[in-house]
């Protein structure tokens, strides 16, 4: 068995395959991933259908959602793998963030799974797995900038090498794509509201200018619950004084709220900290309008914008097995009595620097 005591004699190194698993809030995702870099399979079942009715994820049906479905994707991600149990060389999983439930079930299924193979496990930040995503399709240079958007993250992260992450700006109340489910739930889209605010802000011929909350002048920090205020009272007063809201001006001019705020201070992030590269990630990143402004503002500032592909924006099992590869090349494995961490910190989840 995989003992603390043992735990230092397992082969390390720059080639691993690992068995990752994601089950931090309302997608269970269990990939195969080769050297950190090369994904075998990425199998996911998402859970929008179940929770839409209820405008949002309810914890408990998430948790019982993963129960029915963690062994059969599994066997399902080893299977179009092609890989054997034998051949892992150690299973990751996602600690923490996220819903603690649903990483409870997460951490049993890969904390069984360890011990039956003896092989390593690797406790993994969710955080850092979306950062890594971008390492499944490009090569990352440091010093570089990462700007996490989520459902639940809204952070400037600075990466001075590889697997060092120092937090240098987040939500000070909404997370980005909370605001996004929030004004689109007031605006009566369905959930999740993000794409539909996207594609109507896309769309619009019209904005209803609303306000940007940029901070203190040297805050890197965000704060979106008076912009959520301003869509709420531009709608109310349509109400009162009863007259049409031009609901795509209105998404338009949210969108651009947000982007304005996440771009300026993502630059400015770019040339304080010296960095070769500006890394978008989480969920947020599939937004097309987001996706744009960035990439313009990398153009004229000549500095490379790395943006994983769609798939691999939302939560998923194979960016798990990225982050978890770095620790696996320093060696770093994870206790059998690894507790699930809501609030786990991305700062204290650094690889340790190479001596």
């Amino acid at each position: 068995m995989v003992t603390e005591q043992n735990l230092n004699t397992a082969q390390t190194g720059n080639e691993s395959l690992l068995l990752a698993i994601e089950t931090s809030c309302d997608e269970t995702s269990v990939a195969v991933v080769r050297d950190g870099k090369h994904i075998l399979s990425n199998v996911i079942s998402s859970q929008i259908e179940t929770h839409r009715k209820f405008g949002g994820v309810v914890p408990e049906i998430a948790s019982r959602k993963h129960v029915e479905t963690i062994t059969v994707m599994m066997e399902e991600a080893l299977e179009q793998a092609g890989v054997a149990p034998s051949e892992l060389s150690a299973v990751a999983v996602t600690q923490g963030p996220g819903l603690v439930g649903a990483l409870l079930v997460g951490g049993v299924a890969a904390k069984t799974y360890a011990m039956a193979l003896d092989i390593p496990l690797i406790g993994t930040h969710h955080i850092a797995g979306h950062i890594y995503a971008n390492a499944l399709v490009h090569d990352i240079v440091y010093p570089c900038v990462a700007l996490v958007v989520s459902g639940g993250h809204t952070e400037l992260v600075v990466l001075e090498r590889e697997g060092s992450f120092r937090i240098v700006g987040r939500t000070r109340d909404d997370a980005v794509g909370e605001a996004y489910d929030k004004v689109a739930r007031a605006l009566n889209f369905p959930y999740p509201g993000g794409p539909h605010i996207d594609r109507l802000a896309i769309e619009a011929e019209e904005v209803i200018e609303l306000p940007r909350a940029w901070l203190e002048p040297d805050s890197y920090d965000f704060s979106l619950s008076g912009l959520k205020s301003a869509v709420l009272a531009a709608i109310n007063q349509s109400r009162m004084k009863d007259e049409t809201l031009n609901t795509a001006a209105l998404a338009r001019g949210f969108q651009e709220s947000v982007i304005d705020v996440l771009v300026g201070k993502s630059m400015r992030a770019i040339k304080e900290f010296g960095a070769s590269q500006l890394l978008l990630c989480g969920g947020v990143a599939a937004n097309r309008g987001l996706r744009a402004a960035l990439a313009a503002s990398c153009e004229a500032a000549g500095v490379p914008l790395l943006v994983p592909p769609f798939a691999l924006c939302t939560d998923n099992g194979a960016m798990i097995g990225a982050a978890a590869h770095l620790k696996w090349k320093s060696g770093e494995f994870t206790s059998l009595e690894m507790k699930a961490d809501p609030l786990l910190s991305l700062e204290e989840w650094s690889v340790k620097p190479v001596e």
